[in-house]
């Protein structure tokens, strides 16, 4: 593997842990359908709601 593999890789892993590969992926659905996308403010804070209201793996 080289280098620039290796920062590629790194990049990627990056950006899909942090969560900025879900801004780019929404931004290219929006572009699709021809929509407006929201901020980038109101996405995050709508991923945080839903990621907050999800009954999912907590045990309360």
């Amino acid at each position: 593997m080289t280098a620039r593999e290796v920062v590629r890789t790194l990049r990627w892993y990056v950006r899909e842990l942090t969560g900025e590969a879900k801004w780019d992926d929404y931004l290219t659905e929006c572009a699709a359908f021809g929509e407006a996308p929201m901020s980038r403010r109101e996405f995050e804070r709508l991923r945080d709601h839903e990621r907050e209201h999800q009954a999912g793996g907590r045990c309360c």
